[in-house]
């Protein structure tokens, strides 16, 4: 993996990095031209990760907002027709990587 310049690198909130409970769900990369991601089933009830789903969606708006200007209630819609396009298609193939005795 390439070393991502400074200002796209992402960094561990604080409020994370002092919570003891804190737990990593979801790593999400793109790597040759489609989604790759690391996921941990950590909720019981697996429409959680929908709710998940759906604050991430207003938190990228608000990013792009922040970074660079552009008008957040637009940008969420963008982020929801992207969804409802991704939802509606032809969607990518699940391909699990075989397990390493490091993620025992």
């Amino acid at each position: 993996m390439t070393q991502e310049p400074a200002e796209f690198q992402i960094r561990t909130p604080d409020s994370v990095m002092n919570d003891p409970g804190a737990v990593e769900m979801l790593r999400f990369w793109w790597s040759r031209g489609e989604p790759v991601m690391a996921i941990k089933p950590a909720f019981e009830d697996p429409a959680r990760y929908g709710a998940m789903l759906a604050i991430a969606a207003r938190n990228i708006a608000h990013v792009y907002h922040q970074s660079r200007g552009d008008d957040e209630a637009q940008t969420y819609r963008a982020v929801l027709k992207g969804l409802n396009e991704a939802l509606k298609g032809p969607g990518y193939e699940t391909i699990a990587e075989p397990r390493t005795e490091s993620d025992a």
